[in-house]
């Protein structure tokens, strides 16, 4: 049975990204997998007072059961209410494959779902992303589509080399799927590994250039950057130094990212350094008490300090007290 959104507490991206791009600053789209990371996006973004996207990959709505999400999503609403908290909350797919799983999404009530055609021909991503929109329109859900191809791999999704955005099919594609707001290849990748560097070298930096030009093109158009964790050095040390086995990890840093926002970016994914910090703490429990058996004593520390980086990163973005329009934190 089809439920609204609007049933489950959620809203859609549409007003959140007009103020969004008005105020600076870009909203955090965080994926989860399971209730610890889930409650430690939603108590960080309550505290801090920040919009938040809650982002489920194919990956995570099979692992985690799609009617538990369902149910799951409505409840985590309803702690941050108890908390005196009122910031929006958007369930988002993530890197959606197919019409199929779109509609699935749509009617389990999600706010906005993401058709990734990027690996398709043009007029095949064009006429596979129109078809989502057409029905996700239909019950006023927002579509993300994409053009350009990020390297990386991150479940599903894999590449192994960038396919940059042309910047001169933007006005073409959105024109033609009549999309929300649209992800493009601007340099940033999947997973931990994002860039082919050695000990030393740096970071190449991201083509700003390609973001100018798609944003001339659609002046005041939504823009998704995915694949932008940072890859936080100190959790990939402290996994390394509880037997993990992490080398020549490399993110996006944090000045790129904020350039970006600064132009049309308004929608951040952070997926790779929520993993990391997790595993982090969880190794160095098992290592430090390699007694312990009870998952509260080692799911409950990791839950404790993804809060901690998701407030940073809410800050980093700039989403902080803007729960509302215009809002500050006075502070």
């Amino acid at each position: 049975m089809a439920v609204s959104f609007k049933e489950l507490g959620l809203v859609n991206t549409r007003e959140l990204f007009k103020k969004a791009m008005a105020g600076g600053y870009a909203v955090p789209a965080y994926n989860f997998n399971n209730m610890e990371q889930l409650q430690a996006i939603m108590t960080a973004c309550a505290e801090c007072k920040s919009p938040v996207i809650l982002q489920i990959s194919k990956g995570a709505r099979q692992y985690a059961n799609q009617t538990l999400l369902r149910y799951m999503v409505p409840g985590a609403i309803e702690m941050v209410r108890e908390m005196g908290s009122q910031i929006p909350v958007v369930l988002n797919l993530d890197h959606g494959d197919s019409f199929d799983l779109c509609k699935s999404c749509v009617d389990h009530g999600f706010s906005t779902v993401m058709i990734d055609g990027s690996s398709l021909p043009y007029e095949e991503n064009v006429a596979l992303t129109k078809k989502v929109v057409e029905y996700a329109h239909s019950h006023d859900v927002t579509v993300e589509g994409e053009l350009g191809v990020l390297a990386g791999i991150e479940e599903h999704v894999q590449s192994e080399v960038h396919h940059y955005t042309q910047p001169e099919q933007v006005q073409d594609f959105v024109g033609k799927t009549g999309v929300d707001h649209l992800a493009i290849s601007i340099g940033t990748s999947h997973g931990a590994y994002k860039f082919k560097v050695k000990p030393g070298e740096s970071i190449p930096p991201l083509r700003i250039d390609i973001l100018e030009e798609c944003e001339r093109r659609l002046p005041g158009f939504p823009i998704v950057l995915h694949g932008a964790s940072s890859v936080l050095t100190e959790y990939v040390d402290m996994i390394n130094k509880y037997g993990g086995k992490l080398e020549n990890t490399a993110g996006v840093p944090v000045e790129q990212i904020q350039q970006a926002i600064k132009r049309s970016v308004c929608k951040v994914n952070i997926d790779s350094d929520g993993r990391l910090v997790m595993t982090a703490i969880i190794r160095k429990v098992f290592v430090e008490s390699p007694k312990e058996f009870d998952p509260r004593k080692y799911l409950g520390p990791a839950r404790e300090e993804l809060k901690k980086m998701y407030i940073d990163k809410c800050r980093m973005l700039g989403a902080r007290g803007k729960d509302r329009a215009g809002d500050q934190l006075n502070r």
